[in-house]
């Protein structure tokens, strides 16, 4: 009689798998010579790190094998296809939500001599049930991270998101009226809207650690780490854990 074997076997490496990863390293490859920023992104400021946020204004190299693998290159580009469907919803249930100037670009602002820019998803001119015009800003998520949201609200659950959303209020002139936050589950299509009313103090002090960290790259100097050990687990993760505790 023939026993059954209910050991772990490896999966044999088929087609498909082939297949993936030729399209990952296309993907890896032109992520690699895609040209880095000038700039401090606004997206990026609320950012906990002010060291990380100095290596990736002035380009600092990556540590080697610390690139996005095309996996993740994939969710990224799922992601922006997915705010495009977001887009097209409100405007089907009736908001006048305007992601372009009549120049075709995308809505943003440049300051400090260009060297903080920051690109808005869109803005709310016409809507029933909340003022305008409004900030909207979209995000997607995996189901743990949306539900989280979804429990405590962006501000609690993300605050990267949330010092993102009070700086482009600021510098868009848009901060009478409550932003309108979308948060797209990507495991399950569910849809989380909230309205973030501005946040003056969070503006301000996001606003100054930009200053902070142009003015400290401009005198060769480097801002302190987010922790006293590399074991710290937002260093474990970071792209420039080897450079910056070398």
């Amino acid at each position: 009689m023939d026993t059954l074997d209910f050991n772990h076997r490896p999966r044999e490496p088929n087609f498909a798998d082939g297949l993936n990863a030729l399209i990952d390293r296309a993907l890896e490859a032109e992520n690699e010579t895609r040209p880095g920023r000038d700039y401090l992104g606004g997206s990026r400021l609320g950012d906990s790190c002010v060291r990380r946020l100095q290596f990736e204004y002035l380009n600092v190299p990556r540590d080697p094998g610390a690139g996005f693998p095309g996996r993740t290159l994939r969710t990224f580009a799922l992601g922006h296809s997915l705010e495009d469907l977001a887009v097209e919803w409100l405007r089907k249930a009736g908001l006048d939500l305007r992601t372009r100037n009549r120049s075709g670009e995308q809505f943003g602002f440049s300051v400090a001599g260009g060297r903080v820019k920051g690109h808005i998803d869109g803005v709310i001119v016409a809507a029933e049930g909340f003022a305008v015009p409004a900030l909207w800003e979209c995000k997607t998520a995996n189901a743990k991270n949306w539900r989280d949201m979804a429990r405590r609200g962006v501000t609690v659950a993300k605050p990267v998101y949330a010092a993102q959303i009070a700086l482009y209020q600021a510098y868009m002139g848009l901060t009478e009226a409550p932003a309108l936050f979308t948060a797209i589950n990507k495991d399950t299509s569910e849809l989380w809207h909230e309205l973030v009313p501005f946040d003056g103090g969070l503006a301000q002090s996001v606003s100054d650690k930009a200053v902070r960290i142009l003015q400290t790259c401009d005198a060769g100097e480097w801002l302190p780490r987010v922790a006293s050990e590399p074991g710290f687990f937002e260093c474990t993760t970071c792209a420039f854990k080897q450079r910056c505790w070398a």
